[in-house]
């Protein structure tokens, strides 16, 4: 899921679409039918009316001014969509930064668990040094008991005592042949032990050395996830300043739009607006009338057939749901998980709704396909076709340094069905180009 994904921006296409709309109704309307039944209805809502038999001058300046209001009107949907585009970019920056501190909690651990074994080592090492060292002393101590008083020249030892002691020549002999060879064998022992405890010192010193080295990259992992967290927290911060920055846009756009609607009203009149807004009511009647009664009889109208259309239309039926970072399944929209971020901000952990893949899996559960609750795992979850050949029911995805971060699905006339951020809902929406993987997956 990303996600945790949050999308947007509306194509060029789309924003001609609704600046001439907007100039030549006032109130945009757009009702999206799939497939033969494909409709567009829009009209402006009743006013006060102006004046009666206004002058030349009067219509002249209205008409200006309503023209004003339209330009005004253009403008900020282009900065809307400007505005939501950046925060497209901003969200897949946001969530490959996430994966960046998500790496450097699992170096972070590795580094610290290679630390704690390199300590264990090394405890050992100087454990077993101090018990060879301990061992030799003991011999020492032994010996020099042995050779107290003695004479020692080399690897041979000779007690003058045992000498004096013999008596006879033989004696003699044989007493220094045997102080030669305990001496010897002693000496030689105690050798061993001194080369035993250097060895036993050497390994404490690369434990030693070892534990150093696995420190200084436990030092290293810290600091890396210290620098990744800033850097999440920083692209967060970003995130939020631009969401804030598109609501504000969205505001003013709506003041200016109802601005539009007076001023197209004045010049209207009130008799004309009443009669396009009646005319309204009734296509919008008819219209929901007809949804009703195909929805009622299993049919709904969708630009594709079979399991394409049925997962189209399972879709659709989720439009206006919340989204909720980490909400829906194949049952339904479920309550949001936290993210630490901004959708811990927007409450999505209290919302019931869909994320990006949650939407998916939801869409395609009604044709018996079981998706993963991943975005980056559903583009792998069936052919892939290049981008040029996508066809209704298939899936799209956006992705920033390689890293795909949203789906959505497509249904047809260019446009698709998404779960697109937090703070916002399941709509639909013309394909984004900016980000696009360059290819669809084909699911069925």
């Amino acid at each position: 899921m990303t996600n945790r994904v949050r999308c947007r921006p509306v194509n060029g296409k789309g924003q001609a679409v609704a600046v001439r709309r907007t100039l030549s109704l006032g109130l945009m309307v757009t009702s999206i039918a799939l497939g033969s039944a494909l409709a567009s209805t829009a009209v402006a809502a009743a006013v006060p009316p102006p004046p009666p038999n206004p002058s030349d001058a009067e219509l002249d300046s209205g008409r200006a001014a309503a023209q004003d209001k339209a330009g005004q009107v253009g403008k900020l949907t282009n900065q809307l969509a400007e505005a939501e585009s950046t925060l497209m970019q901003l969200q897949g920056e946001v969530e490959a930064k996430l994966e960046e501190a998500n790496k450097a909690l699992v170096d972070l651990r590795s580094a610290e668990d290679a630390a704690a074994r390199a300590k264990s080592d090394a405890d050992a090492a100087r454990r077993e040094s101090d018990g060879a060292g301990q061992v030799v002393t003991d011999a020492r101590k032994q010996l020099d008991d042995f050779a107290a008083g003695s004479y020692k020249q080399g690897t041979t030892i000779g007690s003058i005592t045992a000498y004096i002691g013999a008596k006879s020549p033989e004696d003699l002999l044989a007493r220094a042949q045997l102080l030669n060879a305990v001496s010897g064998s002693e000496l030689d022992a105690l050798d061993r032990m001194e080369r035993a405890r250097t060895g036993k010192a050497n390994a404490d010193s690369r434990s030693r050395a070892a534990l150093n080295v696995a420190n200084q990259k436990q030092a290293d992992a810290e600091q890396a996830k210290h620098t990744a967290d800033e850097a999440t927290a920083r692209a967060q911060q970003a995130q939020r300043d631009q969401l804030a920055r598109s609501h504000d846009l969205q505001a003013t756009r709506a003041d200016y739009e109802r601005q539009l609607d007076e001023a197209q009203a004045n010049v209207g009149g009130l008799e004309n607006q009443r009669a396009r807004y009646q005319q309204w009511l009734a296509d919008k009647k008819r219209e929901d009338e007809e949804n009703a009664r195909r929805a009622a009889s299993g049919h709904p109208v969708a630009p594709a057939a079979g399991r394409a259309r049925a997962v189209i239309e399972r879709a659709l039926s989720q439009l206006g749901v919340e989204y909720a970072w980490g909400g829906g399944d194949e049952d339904g929209p479920t309550r949001g998980i936290r993210d630490g971020g901004v959708a811990d901000s927007y409450g999505d952990y209290a919302k019931i709704g869909f994320d990006c893949s949650g939407l998916m899996i939801y869409a395609f559960a009604g044709v018996g396909v079981d998706l993963p609750h991943y975005s980056g795992y559903q583009a792998t979850s069936g052919r892939q076709v290049p981008l040029s050949q996508m066809a209704p029911g298939d899936l799209l995805f956006w992705s920033t340094d390689g890293l795909i971060h949203h789906v959505a699905l497509y249904i047809g006339d260019g446009q698709m069905v998404e779960a697109p951020y937090s703070g916002s809902h399941v709509r639909i929406a013309p394909v984004r180009y900016g980000g696009i993987v360059s290819y669809a997956t084909r699911v069925l």
